[in-house]
């Protein structure tokens, strides 16, 4: 299997400058969205889908600023009319911009807690009206999901989660945490799988170092979880992993063949 990726290693000064630029444009739209989700404050799910579009005007742009060219399989698999649990691994800061892209409308992150602790981000996460987790408590993280999994069903949305949880150092797929399983079980929708490939070594975990690339993004087949217990979560979550294991083995579509 041959990769026809064209890299081009950037050099500091270049890295900077792209990611200033980035920087930039970021918060002129973040501006903008700060004024609209206040506008919106009342309207949880207004506010939900204004950061759906911010998160293209965001996303999509940063995305090809820091050097990736973005090749999307399968993209029809987004449907915002069908709520989904988009589950995605995770290696590369990119991961943030790209599921803010490519996350249909109507669909919800769960960030950390930590995160309304950044600058400027972390506020504007809060008037998202996306939910948070607080994984250092166990109570208030089940709390949470549950919290979650109710606001999904009511209003008819998707989620994306990465299940890792945390960012990989290597690119190498790390275990998956039980979340995602209990909230597809308890929101009763499918799992569809979005593989990334070659994040890494556009942007991997470590000082800013950027590389120019090709960056392979899969929507795989919806996966049933109308007949998940929780009785066998560990093999769910086994079962998913295995899904990553192999489309990561296998390479993206276009090197296949």
């Amino acid at each position: 299997m041959s990769q026809s990726t064209k890299s081009r290693a950037m050099s500091t000064p270049e890295a900077w400058l792209r990611l200033s630029l980035g920087f930039v444009w970021m918060l002129g739209v973040s501006i903008t969205f700060l004024l609209v989700a206040l506008l919106l404050l009342p309207w949880r799910i207004l506010r939900v889908k204004a950061c759906n579009i911010y998160g293209t005007l965001v996303g999509k742009p940063l995305v090809w600023i820091v050097g990736a060219r973005t090749k999307l399989y399968n993209p029809e698999r987004l449907n915002p009319k069908r709520p989904a649990l988009y589950v995605s691994n995770h290696t590369s800061t990119i991961d943030m911009w790209l599921g803010m892209w490519i996350c249909p409308m109507g669909g919800v992150g769960l960030a950390k807690k930590e995160i309304s602790k950044v600058p400027g981000i972390g506020q504007l996460y809060l008037l998202s009206g996306h939910p948070m987790i607080d994984r250092s408590n166990r109570e208030k993280a089940i709390a949470t999901l549950s919290e979650v999994s109710r606001f999904v069903n009511r209003n008819r949305l998707s989620l994306w989660i990465w299940p890792e949880g945390t960012r990989s150092k290597d690119g190498a797929l790390q275990p998956f945490k039980k979340g995602f399983a209990h909230m597809a079980i308890a929101c009763g929708i499918p799992i569809v799988p979005i593989v990334v490939w070659n994040a890494t070594a556009i942007w991997p975990r470590g000082p800013v170092r950027l590389s120019t690339g090709d960056l392979h993004v899969g929507v795989l087949e919806p996966i049933d979880t109308s007949n998940w217990t929780t009785d066998n979560i560990d093999n769910h979550v086994n079962e998913l992993r295995d899904v990553f294991q192999s489309a990561l083995a296998a390479g993206p579509p276009a090197t296949q063949g």
